[in-house]
Order: C-alpha cells, then sequence, then structure tokens
C-alpha cells in the first residue's frame, strides 16, 4: 500500500528499454520519476529529462512486453514499470514560447542562444544534417514542449515527428513527471540535473515566482524517493543476486 501511495503522488520507478538517452542513461538503468511537483502547477523546464506519454503513436511498431505474473504485481505496485503504458523518456530543449533551431550538424538554438551540450552522446553532433527533420525551425506553442534524445543520431524524437497532430510537440498533459535519480544499479546512482548550459544569460524567461514555484516541490519529492530507494533496495537486492 506505501509502494502504491508512493507511486501515485510521489514518485514511480521505470526502466529505460533503448539508448536514445545515451549516455547519460543506460539501457536497464531505474530511473525514479517525479510525480509531486506537477500537482503543485509546475510545468517542465529546459534541460529537464521528462518521462511522458506516447502522444502520437511515436511507438508505433514497437514490441509490447510479455510480462510474467511478478512483473505484472510489481508494476501495479509502483516497483516496475506497466508493460501497457507506452511511455517515452527525453529531454526538455524548448518550452512554449521557444525557438528552437539546428541547421546542419549544430550548434543546437533556443531563442537564439547556441547550447554548450557536453550530455550528447560522445560522438554525434548536435544536429543530424538530413532533410527528414535533422534541421529545423520551430516555435514552441502554448501547453507543447519540443523534446530531444542525448544520442542525436539514434533519437526518434520531436525532430522526427513533426508531421504528427503535435507537430512534434509533446503536449505538457502528457507529461507524468520529471526523471530526478538515477537509482539502480548502484554503481550508476546519481541525480539527473538540469545542465548549465540551460542557465546561460537571455534564455531562460521565467520568473523568480515560477522558478520557486517549480524547485519547493521538487525537494519534497527528493527527499521522499531516499527512504523509497534505500527501502526498495533492502527489499531486492538478495534476489538480484542470485
Amino acid at each position: 500500500m506505501l509502494a502504491l501511495l508512493i507511486k501515485t503522488f510521489l514518485v514511480q520507478a521505470f526502466s529505460i528499454p533503448s539508448s536514445s538517452m545515451e549516455n547519460t542513461l543506460q539501457i536497464g538503468d531505474r530511473v525514479l520519476v517525479d510525480k509531486l511537483t506537477p500537482w503543485f502547477g509546475s510545468e517542465p523546464e529546459r534541460g529537464e529529462v521528462v518521462v511522458f506519454h506516447d502522444p502520437a503513436d511515436w511507438l508505433a511498431g514497437e514490441p509490447t512486453p510479455d510480462p510474467n505474473a511478478l512483473q505484472t504485481v510489481l508494476s501495479w505496485i509502483g516497483l516496475m514499470p506497466s508493460a501497457e503504458e507506452k511511455d517515452l523518456i527525453k529531454r526538455v530543449i524548448g518550452v512554449a514560447g521557444d525557438t528552437v533551431e539546428c541547421n546542419k550538424t549544430g550548434p543546437l538554438k533556443v531563442n537564439g542562444k547556441a547550447l554548450n551540450e557536453p550530455y550528447v552522446y560522445p560522438g554525434n553532433t548536435p544536429c543530424s544534417d538530413d532533410d527528414q527533420g535533422g534541421r529545423f525551425k520551430v516555435t514552441v506553442p502554448e501547453g507543447k514542449i519540443w523534446v530531444m534524445g542525448d544520442h542525436r543520431q539514434n533519437s526518434r524524437d520531436s525532430r522526427y515527428n513533426q508531421s504528427d497532430k503535435n507537430g512534434g510537440m509533446v503536449p505538457v498533459d502528457e507529461v507524468v513527471g520529471r526523471a530526478i535519480v538515477v537509482a539502480w544499479p548502484m554503481n550508476r546512482w546519481g541525480t539527473l540535473p538540469v545542465p548549465d548550459t540551460f542557465d546561460q544569460d537571455g534564455l531562460q524567461a521565467r520568473s523568480s515566482a515560477a522558478a520557486a514555484l517549480s524547485v519547493a516541490p521538487q525537494g519534497l519529492a527528493v527527499a521522499g524517493v531516499v527512504p523509497f530507494v534505500w527501502w526498495r533496495r533492502r527489499r531486492t537486492a538478495p534476489a538480484e543476486t542470485r
């Protein structure tokens, strides 16, 4: 019951199934997603890694997992992601009112400011020089976000879904929450902070009041994550080492 309440109101565990966010997130990583902050009216911010429901069949054609009985129970109480939920994880690049653009291989620009992106997969360029979506200039409408994977040459993100009903944008209402912690495996434990490049002068447009709104609830979520992760490790570590 405690895990169910945590899953519903505080945090939920998700497993990373693909390489689209490497090297920030690896296949098999378990991340904890803050579901508390949106209850306070906060919306996704640039640079955050967020989980969201498939907005317009981005996952069409992808194989559907076939969980066993134990996995079904664990997903119901929030200790594993549900196989029936089609969710994705990407980094927020643009929010409402932003102009996001990229020409040839980059750099990626937001509101005319070039982003220094150390989180991009080694060897990748910030953008792809192709005519399927790699070169673009878009303005993000109200209630939407523009997302991209850190493994730029291996991510079917907003760039390559511009022909869908949302123009490649993700409706804010479809965002489950922000991924804040890599909780498993133990040797990859760590937080997922917003990179400094998103704090540069002239890029941020939000008010200090809005900033305070997004930070305060997140602190509560992190406070709740620590005992939850500790409890989960105590419960699962013996089973996983057999």
